[in-house]
């Protein structure tokens, strides 16, 4: 599922301003065809412009966050991993062994979440899930 957002669209519609550092950091989150944690972020951002601190990415990155531009996860690495907020709904499937997180959409899984809700006595109202495991085809 790769998906292109526009970071710095979404920065305007919230409100944000923009400094030119503020707008290399949205091009990188926008470029991500990955969920890259905030060293990987300043490693692309100051390829681009070597005067952005890492202190500037993570303050950049709060910022988007708190402003429901960014989706913060945790993908049982120890790094907070970031995603522009996507405009629909999708699930993770995390390679335990590479890192690689695949993004999928299923929506009998989908049809089954809400089943389950509501036979436990909930309207579910929204939902994260996250899967961990190991490639079939890989050689042990």
């Amino acid at each position: 599922m790769n998906r292109k957002i526009d970071v710095e669209a979404l920065c305007h519609e919230k409100g944000l301003r923009i400094t030119e550092q503020r707008r290399v950091i949205a091009q990188v989150l926008s470029d991500s065809t990955d969920h890259p944690d905030v060293e990987e972020l300043h490693r692309r951002s100051a390829a681009i412009d070597p005067g952005i601190s890492i202190a500037t990415v993570y303050r950049t990155v709060r910022l988007f966050e708190e402003a429901g531009i960014l989706d913060r996860h945790d993908f049982g690495d120890g790094r907070a991993r970031y995603e522009a907020a996507p405009e629909s709904h999708h699930d993770h499937l995390i390679d335990v062994e590479t890192g690689n997180v695949i993004e999928f959409v299923d929506p009998e899984l989908e049809q089954l979440q809400k089943q389950i809700a509501e036979k436990l006595g909930f309207r579910l109202v929204d939902h994260r899930m996250e899967l961990y495991g190991v490639a079939l085809d890989r050689k042990s």
